[in-house]
Order: structure tokens, then sequence, then C-alpha cells
């Protein structure tokens, strides 16, 4: 029997051959499951003349290491996944406590990788207490040709808190001839003071991305959001800008508050203009991982 065909062949009393009609079930709509969800809490508290774990609690593919170096607390957080595709939730909670510092950064580039259906989500949210320091300096982000990644970052400072924060983003594997003509990615970073917003940003790219970055960003396959929070601010504007590609710019919003952008062909050229910047601003304190 052709268990497409509605028809079925059967037989009366007499033996003799009868056609009868199947049911035909209707089809189950189930939604589509999450291939991985996650979710990590992670709090540094000073101790001595450094800084120390407080809390750390992972779920589902949502982890990090703790390198034992003196000074701040480095957390490198892993994504078990192996990257991010359609219907993925991952959720990110981090806090650095009153005089501590905390530095956040990936064991690896982040891939957001072809969505069979549903967008991807990454939502981070950061807290840095009165008198802290807080670093949030994950490695790159590549969008492969049919992703859909929504993700988001808030950040929240208190006081005299202190923030260096970057967002690397690489569009398409150029070594691999890799266009991105059918891509979706949407990205929010907004900071806050007291209270206040201090920094807003956000992409929304749909559709033919390389079509859209010719036009709007002169070809560029890679970019990079910068902010720095604290008093040297305004001592770091001419210096940064001296190391900014001819696609970059710099600029004070306030007198401790830098906020930087790049722009460069491919993510060698963004490393190079960017790991002297995130040197200068972090004084030499950039993760062991971002020089593997």
């Amino acid at each position: 029997m052709n268990s497409d065909d509605p028809l079925s062949q059967d037989k009366d009393g007499e033996g003799r051959a009868i056609t009868v009609p199947i049911r035909q079930m209707p089809a189950m709509d189930q939604p589509p499951q999450p291939r991985a969800e996650g979710a990590l809490l992670v709090s540094a508290k000073r101790s001595g003349a450094g800084s120390a774990l407080d809390r750390y609690r992972p779920s589902g593919a949502m982890k990090a290491m703790f390198p034992r170096l003196p000074g701040p607390l480095q957390a490198i957080v892993i994504n078990s996944a192996g990257g991010i595709t359609g219907g993925d939730r991952l959720r990110l909670q981090a806090e650095a406590s009153e005089g501590a510092h905390l530095v956040l950064t990936t064991q690896a580039a982040e891939r957001a990788y072809r969505a069979a259906s549903g967008w991807g989500r990454f939502d981070s949210r950061l807290r840095g207490a009165p008198g802290s320091t807080l670093f949030w300096l994950p490695q790159e982000l590549i969008l492969y040709q049919g992703a859909a990644l929504e993700r988001s970052l808030h950040v929240s400072l208190e006081a005299d808190a202190r923030l260096l924060m970057v967002e690397p983003v690489i569009f398409g594997r150029a070594a691999m001839g890799e266009r991105l003509t059918d891509a979706r990615f949407r990205d929010r970073i907004s900071v806050d003071r007291d209270g206040l917003p201090l920094y807003r940003d956000g992409v929304r790219l749909e559709g033919d991305l390389q079509a859209q970055l010719a036009r709007m960003a002169r070809g560029a396959g890679a970019m990079a959001s910068l902010l720095y929070v604290g008093p040297e601010a305004e001592a770091h504007l001419a210096p940064v800008r001296a190391e900014l590609p001819p696609l970059g710019g710099a600029s004070l919003l306030q007198r401790d508050v830098l906020a930087v952008r790049l722009l460069a062909e491919d993510g060698f050229g963004l490393r190079r203009h960017l790991l002297p910047i995130l040197d200068r601003l972090s004084q030499d304190g950039l993760p062991t991982s971002w020089r593997l």
C-alpha cells in the first residue's frame, strides 16, 4: 500500500477485492524545540588586594572557567553547545561587587550558525557596584550564512564603577569565500549609570548583509563597538584615535565616557587595530584567551 494514497485495498466476505477510504490523521503542530538552553550566574567580591569568586551557578549549555591568576577575577564563559542557532536560548548574569574587579571573556569566538527556523537569543545583564571595575571582553562573534541571532547586553553601573566593554562581530568566513546573502542579526547594547541612560547602541541587519555592508560600511567585513567608562577617558582619546583604521572613530560622550567604533575588511584587520586599544584601556589586562 502506498502510504500517500487515501484509498486502500481490502476484501469482502466472499474474498472479492474492495476499495475503502483510509482516514488521514491530522498533522500535529509542535513548537520547535530549542537546540540548546543555558544560563550562567557569576559574581566577584573583593578579597585582600585582589578579587575572588563570590557566586557561581551554571545551567544547561552555559558554564565558566576561572584561571588562578592574581588580581582581578577572570571568568572564561563557555557555551558547550558549540555555537548558536535558531531556537537557542542563552542567558548570562554577572556582577562585580563593591571594590571588586571582574573580567569576563570567552574561550573562543562565538559562532552563529544557519537557523532552520526561529531566532537564536543570547541575553547578558551585568552590574558594577560602587568602586568596582567590570571588563566585558568577549572574543568575536562570527555570523554564518543563514544565521538568525538576536542579542542584547544591558550594563548597570553605580556611582564610580568603571567599565571596559567591547563587542566585535565578523560577517561571514572571508577565508572560505562565504558571502552573507541571507542572514539576520539584531543587537542591542544599553549602559545605565545610577539608573540613568549613559550609552545606547543598536544594529539591525536582515537579508543580504553583503549588499547592505557594501552600501553603508564600504564593504567592511568586521566591526567592533567599544565603550570605556573611567576618569582617564579624556586622556585616552588622542592615543586611541591614533590607533584607529580609516573606517573608525572615537569620541567623548562625557568627560569620563569614551565611545569607539571600528570597521575593518576582515577579522584579522579588526584585531590588528583593536588589540592595542584594548591593551591601553585595560592597562595590559587583556585576558590570555585573546592571545591564543
